[in-house]
């Protein structure tokens, strides 16, 4: 990760108006690594993306969808009553521990809306592109 950040410093000097995506991808490379739990970022269509987790065994009060500031987080919300043992269960093998996932959203995408069936999260973004930076045809004069 130095050497990328290496490269951003030696960039700076050179660009102007790019020092907020240089201190993005900065926090990007101090993101600790969790490989739980599994996700998919899927494009949907051309401007469509959805970031689908596996959440087996969590139900929606189980889980918490949050964006601030571009960033995107899902994590457990640990109820009153997860740490009650359930006598019944002889073997637990779905885990419901404790998560926390973040990925950084671009500033022309917006979240909207999450989804959750059968055991699978569903959180629906799309690009949107300003009429200033849509393709148009210049008239010559």
């Amino acid at each position: 990760m130095t050497n990328t950040l290496s490269i951003f410093n030696q960039l700076r000097p050179f660009t102007v108006g790019f020092d907020d995506m240089f201190t993005r991808w900065e926090h990007m490379a101090d993101m600790p690594q969790v490989n739980f739990p599994p996700y998919n970022i899927v494009k949907t269509g051309d401007f469509t993306y959805d970031i689908e987790m596996a959440l087996a065994g969590f139900g929606k009060k189980d889980i918490e969808v949050k964006y601030v500031e571009n960033t995107l987080t899902v994590n457990s919300v640990q109820s009153d009553d997860a740490t009650v043992e359930d006598p019944s269960v002889l073997h637990r093998g779905i885990s419901k521990r404790k998560f926390k996932r973040s990925f950084t959203i671009a500033d022309d995408v917006v979240v909207n809306g999450a989804e959750l069936k059968d055991g699978l999260l569903k959180v629906s973004m799309e690009k949107i592109i300003p009429e200033s930076k849509q393709p148009r045809i210049i008239d010559i004069s």
